[in-house]
């Protein structure tokens, strides 16, 4: 057996999980949930859960794959003796497995998006950004299994490089430039006549707007999009040295995870609200509303170019993190596999993912549970594989581990927060799950 890969600095394993939290989610399904459940107050509420139920999560996991250093589906027989328990990595190899699925279908809209913008920049197509028909595109089977490939070719290679000159070296690009190209769709959207109206709606707090639904929701959002619950962040954390101190690494992955969250509000409704739109859905919004915004603006298509690289961005590294996790596993640490271990899991991903991207099309009549099948997908993962992977990983370190090696991995604990952290992992933290868990079924 090889040598467990590590990240060449901190820095890189702080960009490259970052880049795992950051995806879709937080960049599209925050400031729309925003929007719709009490603007600022719901941010309140996403706050105040990213803090007491995110991080100690993310401390969690990184303990969990500092203790262990090794692949998720031996890590927690390693650390208890219990072979048994392996299940709860196995349950985050699936999760993650079947999320790049469907994932990559949204990829794939961002390429084909991608394409035809940049055609009509250099001249290649003519017409308004309007004119790109969302409907038209999703239900096109070769177009759409085109773009989903390519999206998958590209995650394929960067993780067929290795943890080194592939995931640590894109995260140290990728997050970077979405950053830069994020601030400077913010400042943009804030120049436009109007747009104070749309930071209002983004931040204001509406009480009355929040609701016991909303609230759930801001809980929900919290726990999802810090990519808790795959086994993914654990995986991160066992090509980590022992010397890397957990609580920096994970405050600074929340903060940057809060940062992107608002900013992308920041982004997406003042322009809306400038040209007067209301909040649509996630891929509506991305793909219907905003070329409209963007039509209105002077370049707008160049801006919009723009913020559709950026969004390809925070895909990428979150698919380049799904991908790893599988490849891991079945490497089990030995890198001489890892080209060819990716090139399977890549092809394989490509054939469940197939029947999601035609599911808006060709196989839209296919219902499972009264869902399509791109739906259905979602639906497993986040809903019931995920918060049962967060569930048997709270449990095993509130439970199992001892509490003396968890305070070493823990590291120095200058301001006496251990004992607050642990209770709350082993008292607290899995009726919080439980919760979420319910939750996401109803």
């Amino acid at each position: 057996m090889k040598k467990q890969s590590q990240w060449k600095s901190s820095t890189g394993f702080i960009l490259a999980s970052a880049g795992s939290a950051i995806g879709l989610g937080a960049m599209w399904k925050f400031p729309y949930m925003a929007g719709i459940y009490g603007g600022g107050a719901f941010l309140l509420m996403f706050l105040l859960f990213t803090i007491i139920v995110g991080l100690p999560l993310l401390i969690m996991e990184f303990a969990v794959g500092k203790m262990g250093q090794t692949y998720t589906t031996k890590i927690y027989e390693k650390l208890t003796q219990k072979k048994w328990l392996n299940i709860i990595g196995w349950n985050g190899n699936l999760a993650v497995f079947i999320l790049f699925g469907f994932y990559s279908v949204i990829g794939g809209w961002i390429i084909i998006y991608i394409l035809k913008v940049l055609g009509q920049l250099i001249g290649l197509s003519s017409g308004n950004l309007s004119s790109i028909e969302f409907e038209a595109i999703i239900t096109n089977p070769w177009l759409t299994i085109m773009g989903q490939g390519i999206f998958i070719l590209l995650t394929m290679v960067i993780v067929m490089m290795g943890v080194e000159k592939g995931l640590e070296k894109a995260s140290k690009i990728m997050m970077p430039l979405l950053f830069i190209f994020l601030i400077v769709i913010v400042v943009r959207s804030l120049s436009l006549e109007g747009a104070q109206s749309g930071l209002r709606y983004i931040l204001q707090p509406r009480i009355e707007d929040l609701s016991v639904k909303g609230t759930l929701f801001a809980l929900g959002q919290s726990f999802f999009t810090l990519s808790l619950g795959t086994t993914g962040m654990i995986t991160y954390a066992s090509y980590a040295s022992k010397e890397m101190t957990i609580k920096t690494s994970a405050l600074s992955i929340v903060i940057m995870n809060i940062v992107v969250s608002v900013l992308a509000g920041l982004a997406i409704f003042p322009a809306t609200e400038a040209f007067g739109f209301k909040p649509a859905d996630g891929p509506g919004l991305l793909f219907k509303v905003l070329p409209q915004v963007f039509d209105q603006m002077a370049a707008g298509s160049l801006f919009y170019f723009i913020f559709l690289i950026l969004f390809l961005f925070a895909a990428l590294t979150s698919s380049i993190s799904l991908l790893e996790l599988n490849v891991s596993n079945f490497t089990k640490n030995n890198n001489e596999h890892r080209a060819r271990v990716a090139l399977i899991a890549s092809v394989l991903v490509f054939i469940i993912s197939v029947p999601a991207t035609l599911s808006f099309g060709s196989l839209n009549d296919v219902r499972i549970f009264g869902l399509t099948i791109f739906d259905a997908m979602d639906f497993l993962v986040s809903n019931i594989l995920m918060p049962l992977g967060a569930l048997g990983t709270t449990l095993v370190v509130g439970q199992l581990l001892d509490k003396d090696a968890l305070k070493e991995s823990f590291g120095r604990d200058r301001f006496k927060l251990f004992s607050p952290w642990y209770y709350l992992v082993k008292l607290v933290l899995p009726l919080v799950i439980i919760l979420v868990f319910i939750m996401q079924l109803i």
